[in-house]
This record gives C-alpha cells, sequence and structure tokens, in this order.
C-alpha cells in the first residue's frame, strides 16, 4: 500500500510502531520494519550507551528502514539524539521538546525527522523547524496523547499542514487505517496493538489483561507522570487518582532513574532542576512513573504497576505475529479503500 509516508520512508507498508517505553525494544521494532513497516525503537528508560547499543543490534536484526524515538524532556535526551545522528539512523521521531537542531544534521546523511504533535499550533512549529512528516496522537491513544480526540485532531492539522501524518489514538485494524487515510492522515500507528504481537516483551499476564478490557478501562490523568497520560485502569492506578506524587515519594525513585540512564544523580538533579519548579514536580512524578511501568511490562504485576494503554484496547481481541497482523490490516483496508492512486 502506497502513500506519501510509505513513499518518503522507503516502507511497504502505512504502518509504524510507535515509540514505546519497554516495550519498542530491539527485537519488536526488527519485526515491523522486517513486516514492512516502520518500528520505532524506543529510548525513554535507555542510557546515551545502552541507545547506541540498541541501534546496533537493530542494525544485525532487520536491514530495512527503522526510527529513534528520542523524548527530549526526559534527562540524557539531547546526548541520546546525538547518538541517534551519529549512528546515522534512517529515521529520527523526536517529543516533548524542540527539535529543530536535529533537523539539519539528520538531512545531512539523508535521514528523515518526524515530531510527535498534539496538536494544531505543535504541528505549525514542527513544520516551521522543517521536519519530514509528523506523529499525530489524539485522545485514544496511550501515553500523552491530545485533549481532542483522532476524528476531529487528525483532519484539522491536515487542513493546515503538507506534511505527511502518522494517525495515532484508536487504530488497530483495516478499518482504522482506511478511516485515517479518508481523515487526511498517510499513516498510522498501532501502539497499543502492536504492544500485544508476540514479538513484544510485554508480560503475558498485561497482555491478557489487555486482550481483556474494554476502551473504557483506561485513565487519562496527569496525577501519573507530571503529564495528561492514558492509562490502563488498574488498582495502581485508582490510587494515583487519589493522590499526587509528592517531592519526598519520588526522591529513592530518583535514584534509581539516574542509575537506569547510567547518569549522575545529582547531574541529572540539576539539569532538571534548572528548568524550574514546575518542571522538577513533573520529574519527580516520571521517576515513580518508571518504576511503575518496569513492574506491569517487565514483570506483570498490575496491582503496583501501571501499563500505558489505549482506548482501541477494546479492538484487541488475538496475539499474531506482526508480520500477519500488518498484512492482515493492509489487506482489510485495501478491500474497505479499492487501489489507491
Amino acid at each position: 500500500m502506497e502513500t506519501p509516508l510509505t513513499r518518503l520512508l522507503s516502507i511497504d507498508h502505512p504502518i509504524v510502531l510507535p515509540q514505546m517505553t519497554r516495550v519498542s525494544t530491539p527485537a519488536l521494532v526488527a519485526a515491523v520494519s522486517d513486516a514492512g513497516g516502520l518500528g520505532i525503537l524506543a529510548t525513554a528508560s535507555l542510557s546515551p550507551d545502552a541507545t547506541r547499543s540498541a541501534i546496533r543490534e537493530l542494525r544485525e536484526r532487520t536491514g530495512r528502514p527503522f526510527g529513534v524515538g528520542i523524548p527530549l524532556l526526559v534527562p540524557g535526551g539531547r546526548e541520546k539524539a546525538g547518538t541517534a545522528l551519529e549512528e546515522r539512523v534512517p529515521v529520527i521521531n523526536f517529543s516533548l521538546g524542540k527539535g529543530d537542531w536535529i533537523v539539519p544534521r539528520a538531512h545531512a546523511y539523508g535521514g528523515r525527522v518526524i515530531a510527535t504533535v498534539t496538536s494544531a499550533r505543535h504541528a505549525r512549529a514542527a513544520v516551521s523547524q522543517g521536519c519530514d512528516a509528523l506523529l499525530v496522537v489524539g485522545n485514544e491513544g496511550a501515553g500523552h496523547g491530545s485533549a481532542c480526540t483522532s476524528l476531529v485532531l487528525i483532519p484539522s492539522i491536515a487542513d493546515e499542514v503538507a506534511l505527511p501524518l502518522i494517525a495515532a489514538g484508536g487504530f488497530a485494524d483495516g478499518r482504522g487505517l482506511a478511516a485515517a487515510l479518508m481523515l487526511g492522515a498517510s499513516g498510522i500507528a498501532m501502539g497499543t496493538r502492536l504492544a500485544t504481537v508476540q514479538e513484544s516483551p510485554l508480560h503475558l499476564r498485561t497482555r491478557e489483561e489487555i486482550l481483556a478490557r474494554a476502551g473504557a478501562d483506561t485513565v487519562y490523568t496527569d496525577r501519573f507522570d507530571g503529564m495528561d497520560c492514558r492509562i490502563l485502569r488498574t488498582p495502581s492506578a485508582e490510587r494515583i487518582l487519589r493522590r499526587r506524587t509528592g517531592l519526598f515519594a519520588a526522591f529513592p525513585a530518583s535514584f534509581r532513574l539516574a542509575r537506569e540512564l547510567e547518569t549522575s544523580w545529582l547531574r541529572m538533579l540539576i539539569g532538571v532542576a534548572t528548568r524550574g519548579p514546575a518542571h522538577v514536580v513533573r520529574m519527580a512524578s516520571a521517576a515513580t512513573a518508571a518504576d511503575s511501568m518496569q513492574r506491569a511490562i517487565e514483570q506483570g504485576d498490575l496491582e503496583a504497576g501501571v501499563m500505558p494503554a489505549g482506548q482501541v484496547q477494546e479492538l484487541i481481541r488475538d496475539a499474531p505475529k506482526a508480520a500477519k497482523l500488518i498484512a492482515r490490516t493492509v489487506r482489510e483496508a485495501e478491500a474497505l479503500l479499492g487501489p489507491l492512486p
């Protein structure tokens, strides 16, 4: 299935695995890219050195285009973006920050840059920075989505910018792909859907929980990691709704986060503090959130852990291999749309 997105990225199908912390690992990224889509590596929980190792592992696993996701707000984000540029990654997807400095360096070696956006204002800014495409996340999506639903957000941004759009939030099958193309997108990102395929590192218990849940079994709140975020409704999610993360509670988690990112705790603290009190509170929430996500994703602990999940879980009822899911999605969309021009 050829669209402006597939032509831009040299991929076969307009289907993207977005960056999902601890889920979009080299194995899953390679499986999606080998199936003709674009897999994007998640780096939020990786150090710059671990990011480099993961990129090199990806190159061993697949010869197809892949991307690296860089949340610039996370400690070490700028350094990890530099690592991706040094490694001449085919596609860099930045979020939660200004990536104008990334674009010319990526373009210098023929790389492409995708900005993650949640509003028309963000979209216009990304266009002015020279980005090649936009990943547009609606309210239905897991993690940090817009306050606006995909059904309105996608066409509103398509009306304002000429870049290829990747629609994210609410997409799990060929019906969603066909709808996204009609709304003005050039492809879709399927986060929660691809998190449940066989190549995903998601713990079996957490995967089975998503397969069993309805779309209403999610929570959209800023009390998880300091930003509006959609997560699976679990006992821990219910507790989060009743409280806000304090700096005292986040203190031990911040040390674990620094160890995982292989950086100095003091350096991380200074870097966060220079951005102001609001950023300190947000990063305190993010530190405890990182622990919770690890429990849910890697240990299957949904009593203490938290799993980002989209409302699209209502449509997910099986766990095929990535290649089978992507082929089925494209086949369904083609049956609905007919051949694309």
